[in-house]
């Protein structure tokens, strides 16, 4: 049981209160008193502000759902449903264009265009391999990966063979994007530096750059260089020279690697790939997330039997081609994913007996943790700290969001405008108030991003009346999802990101199908995006070629300048017209969702584990976290209510692939089956309620019965 102190009008849990007082506030200047007085008194404001927008949210479903029973059998009239949508106020009148104003945002927000990955803050060792991805082993990522076709992939010996293939693919890709003028990086024999210029020897003969500028500096002696740096859109590569390493053997340049600056930016997340339900799993993230912002995170683990440490890597120093020093930053510039409005927490209580607002909680502990930062400007040399604000639904919940970073500022004594907020466009109601959503947050917003799988799922469940929805691979290819898609973009430029803000999309799930990703991603660039997600340093590497090949900047230009996305398209819902689905079609659809679901949900609640990779019905890996979770369950559920399938059929294939679940997982020694007994499997339990009480849960969400049942675990399990 959790043992609390009370301070003021609030019950803080021993675990958190000491944290805070010992931990988090140490050396930022604010006292304990200070910090506990100015909470109590902000989150007794905000609480109740939260709670009436949540109501919103209800009633405003209510009226949706009473409008499809009304109009059950009917063909939905686009023009009759956006008045109805403006009527109750859903859909909110556009206001005039405008730019956005948010100021000191730093240049990997701004002007770099790249990956940026997403790691579950409460694991130190991920969160550190993701800091320190801002630089990663393009040879590694290429050998390691099916982009370098070979018997040999994934063999623990070194194959010679494989390794010349991934010299190729490096030298060929240098030929197109930094190209030496009259001759190859194929056939390269020495590099060195004279007179500012990088000089290329081959066969007794030198050559230059064609684009001079794409060098910038070098490590070791100019005449014998260790490295060299070279920049294109904005991003670099280091040229390790070292003629005595094992990997450059048979490289008569003597090149033993090449390293891709990579991660730009880093999701540090809280939210949907976390298990994180009490006082003891928040302090665990927000330990870690304090030990970045103070740059002393580090963890001790075994590898292949050998004890290792793990830290944030420093800046690297070079020589610049005009002979003075050069630092470019070792670490990725890192953002705090807070939880969103909806779910509370039991690791502090109000005067009233509820649980605090998490995502209040998060907002004042996370940005506390950030002073240490602000202090030296580390992380952010624009003295910013990055909020990446999830699940929003419309212009009032981004306003109050802009509210609560409002008291943090004035209760830390930070300046107005020091939180920057990300606004995930991942709800309904912010999508077709997207423009409306920004323009509250004008003076912070810094990123806009779509995520298709919890966009999916808010659609899914705001129309659950209106009838079966198509199915989830169909999807991508429909009406609304290709507007939703072009229309952030569209409201992103047209309100002023370009230069200023990140425009987002989607992560790419599946981390062992590289050549797939490198085949599909690069089609986030040419729709706007100047970043994207990435499930893993080796991903951000190979992803960050893409930027390589296309300047965004210039890509956004041209967006700029097509017809806008519309918003009739936007709000059609895609359900299924008359379907006519086998019952083979229908339960390999219910398979498909429950395998993925069953796999997530029960290392979610028997071991707590936020987000893994997940073997698919054909046994391939995808990133799994709750907005998948979402949308299967919410799919399921919406099929049961409309008839397609039955209730007592999905249990049948809920067990069937329970035990399929059971067998892919049977090397993990704290693995418990469910198909053991069905009925005593908390976690069967809980992905069974996900689908059958989908309908009744807040915006389809499956935070309240994971984190419910996770909590019962814990006792239990004490």
């Amino acid at each position: 049981m959790t043992k609390y102190q009370n301070i003021n009008d609030l019950k803080v849990s021993i675990e958190l209160l000491n944290f805070v007082n010992n931990e988090l506030l140490k050396d930022t200047g604010i006292s304990s008193k200070k910090f506990w007085d100015g909470f109590n008194e902000a989150v007794h404001d905000l609480a109740p502000k939260n709670k009436e927008l949540l109501n919103t949210r209800e009633n405003l479903q209510k009226k949706i759902d009473n409008w499809h029973a009304k109009n059950k059998g009917q063909k939905i009239n686009i023009q009759v449903y956006k008045k109805f949508l403006k009527e109750i106020g859903y859909l909110e009148e556009e206001g005039p264009n405008f730019k956005i104003e948010t100021q000191n945002v730093d240049d990997e927000i701004a002007k770099i265009a790249g990956p940026q990955l997403v790691v579950p803050i409460m694991n130190a060792r991920y969160t550190l391999n993701a800091a320190n991805a801002r630089w990663v082993s393009l040879y590694d990522s290429l050998y390691g990966t099916n982009i370098i076709e070979s018997d040999e992939g994934g063999s623990e010996r070194y194959d010679p063979l494989r390794g010349q293939e991934v010299i190729k693919f490096v030298r060929e890709f240098f030929d197109k994007y930094i190209p030496i003028d009259g001759s190859s990086w194929k056939d390269i024999a020495l590099l060195k530096v004279i007179n500012k210029e990088l000089i290329i020897s081959k066969n007794n003969l030198e050559y230059k750059l064609k684009e001079k500028n794409k060098f910038i500096g070098y490590r070791g002696d100019a005449n014998k260089p260790s490295a060299i740096i070279l920049k294109n859109n904005n991003l670099h590569f280091e040229i390790i020279i070292n003629p005595k390493a094992f990997s450059a053997a048979h490289d008569i340049a003597g090149i033993s690697d090449v390293i891709a600056e990579s991660a730009i930016s880093t999701i540090c997340d809280n939210e949907d790939s976390v298990a994180a339900v009490d006082a003891k799993d928040k302090v665990i993230c927000y330990r870690n997330w304090l030990g970045l912002m103070k740059g002393d995170l580090k963890i001790q683990f075994e590898k292949n039997g050998k004890n290792l440490e793990r830290k944030l890597n420093p800046d690297r120093s070079y020589i610049s081609k005009n002979g003075k020093k050069l630092k470019l930053k070792g670490r990725s510039l890192l953002l705090i994913r807070n939880v969103g409005h909806l779910m509370t927490n039991p690791a502090i209580i109000l005067k009233d007996g509820s649980e605090v607002p998490e995502g209040i909680m998060d907002a004042f502990i996370t940005t506390a943790a950030a002073i240490h930062d602000l202090k030296k400007n580390k992380n952010s040399e624009k003295g910013s700290v990055y909020i990446v604000k999830p699940k929003m639904h419309g212009p009032h919940e981004t306003a109050f969001t802009d509210l609560i970073f409002s008291k943090v500022e004035e209760l830390l004594g930070l300046k107005k405008n020091t939180c920057k907020i990300g606004i995930m466009d991942e709800e309904r109601r912010t999508s077709v108030n997207l423009k409306e959503c920004i323009r509250s947050l004008k003076n912070r917003v810094f990123f806009i991003n779509t995520g298709f799988l919890d966009r999916t799922g808010d659609e899914m469940h705001t129309s659950m009346e209106a009838g079966p929805m198509i199915k989830k691979g169909e999807m991508k290819s429909s009406i609304w999802i290709s507007a939703y898609e072009n229309n952030n973009v569209d409201i992103g430029l047209e309100c002023g990101f370009s230069g200023k803000a990140q425009i987002g999309k989607g992560m790419w799930a599946m981390p062992d199908k590289m050549r797939e990703m490198m085949s599909e991603k690069i089609s986030h660039l040419r729709a706007g995006a100047n970043c994207a997600w990435v499930p893993s340093p080796t991903a951000a590497s190979l992803h960050a070629l893409h930027y390589h090949q296309i300047d965004i900047f210039k890509e956004q230009e041209k967006i700029k300048k097509r017809q806008k996305a519309e918003l009739d398209k936007l709000l059609t819902i895609p359900i299924a017209d008359r379907p006519n689905w086998s019952l083979e079609e229908i339960n390999s659809e219910i398979s498909n969702s429950a395998q993925t679901l069953l796999g997530y949900v029960v290392r979610w609640i028997d071991q707590g584990v936020g987000c893994s990779k997940v073997p698919d019905i054909n046994n391939i890996g995808l990133m799994e976290d709750r907005a998948t979770l979402r949308i299967s369950s919410q799919h399921i559920a919406n099929w049961i209510y409309h008839g397609i399938t039955t209730k007592i059929q999905v249990i049948e294939i809920m067990r069937q692939m329970a035990k399929i679940v059971d067998k892919q997982n049977e090397n993990d020694k704290n693995y418990v089956k469910m198909s053991d007994n069905f009925e005593t499997s908390l976690a069967f339990k809980t992905a069974c309620d996900l689908i059958f009480t989908g309908r009744e849960q807040p915006s389809g969400y499956t935070e309240p019965l994971l984190h419910n049942n996770r909590l019962n675990k814990k006792i239990n399990q004490n």
